[in-house]
């Protein structure tokens, strides 16, 4: 790590590593034009190029960056991190375009979905039907960009091998946690730890553990290193998707990109939900069954559904769990296998993360 790097403050690196990654994603994404001369799929591929560019944080590919740093990785050039990170992203912009399809959302990011884009104004079945079939094959073909990119990672053999064994084990935890958070909606009640338990795959693993791992490896990062990282990003991770939870409830859609009423409209299961279930009276609970997952829900309603879940000490339970959470990820930054510098980073990330500032 040069001196200079060492002088830079944190704050300024990630902002870098952000540029880095936008800018490796533009050339890559640009150089990847449709193979077939009908302007309607032109127009697909150009969709899902822009989706890919325009947002999104770059939270996973920061932390794959910070992962590779605390294994002895240098601050500078175009690091394999960089086009690692890159390769996540595209891996993340997939299952999001897949997620919004399953769970028929209208925007994200502040902007309609693909497949609502896709669609257009054609309010035909037919319509609505090309939109979401053509969305699918594109989170496709994010997916199949994250496998190309991530083959483009220059490192030694070993290292590119173990960094794709982590990326390919984490899709398949992702995809499990995923499959997890469907069934919840037709299995009969949730209960909070059934609840942490999609978070735990869906998020804890796929958002923190597993981008902080993959960047390790490819600096040659000790098993130590590994379990620290673990022990670090599986309980910030968690503390994330409860601070999403309590958002699609509380938040603001000019901070959270989609509207409020979606997660309660859609009958989310989590944790928040889950205790507000547990604790509630019967007629509390009778109008949460009513109206948490109604098609109808509006606003009126949604007001009704907050109280009840502020009321039964919902909102307090999952905020303690989070500090909890965010807690144990620091004590697991006190290990003398995490760099200084490194450690400074992650602190600031848990707090950025917990409180969706980044």
């Amino acid at each position: 790590m040069t001196a200079e790097a060492v002088q830079t403050p944190v704050n300024q690196t990630i902002e870098r590593v952000r540029r880095k990654v936008d800018d490796r994603l533009a050339r890559f994404t640009d150089s990847r034009i449709s193979p077939v001369d009908d302007p309607d799929v032109v127009t697909g591929y150009r969709t899902l190029r822009d989706f890919v560019m325009e947002g999104g944080k770059r939270i996973r590919p920061i932390l794959c960056y910070w992962g590779w740093c605390g294994a002895g990785g240098e601050e500078s050039g175009e690091a394999p991190a960089v086009s690692a990170g890159a390769a996540l992203e595209l891996c993340h912009a997939g299952l999001l375009v897949h997620d919004d399809v399953m769970d028929r959302s209208d925007l994200r990011r502040g902007r309609p979905t693909v497949h609502r884009g896709l669609a257009g104004s054609d309010l035909r079945p037919a319509g609505q039907d090309f939109g979401r079939s053509a969305a699918v094959l594109l989170g496709v073909l994010a997916q199949a960009w994250a496998d190309e990119l991530l083959g483009e990672v220059e490192a030694a053999g070993e290292r590119v091998h173990a960094a794709r064994s982590l990326f390919n084990r984490m899709r398949m935890e992702v995809i499990s946690g995923q499959y997890l958070d469907i069934l919840a909606r037709v299995r009969e009640g949730m209960s909070v730890e059934q609840a942490l338990r999609v978070a735990h795959y869906k998020t804890a693993k796929y958002t923190v553990e597993r981008p902080l791992q993959i960047g390790g490896v490819l600096a040659g990062a000790e098993p130590s290193l590994l379990d620290a990282y673990s022990r670090f990003g599986l309980p910030l991770g968690e503390a994330f998707q409860l601070r999403d939870d309590v958002l699609g409830v509380f938040g603001d859609t000019a901070v959270t990109g989609k509207p409020i009423v979606d997660d309660l409209r859609e009958g989310k299961q989590t944790a928040l939900i889950a205790y507000a279930f547990t604790h509630a009276p019967a007629p509390q609970r009778d109008r949460l069954r009513a109206w948490h997952g109604n098609p109808d829900l509006d606003e009126s309603h949604v007001a009704g559904l907050r109280q009840i879940i502020v009321d039964t000490g919902a909102l307090a339970h999952v905020e303690e769990l989070i500090d909890r959470r965010v807690g144990r990820a620091l004590e697991a930054l006190r290990s003398d296998t995490i760099p200084e510098r490194v450690r400074e980073a992650l602190t600031l990330l848990a707090d950025q993360l917990t409180r969706r500032v980044l």
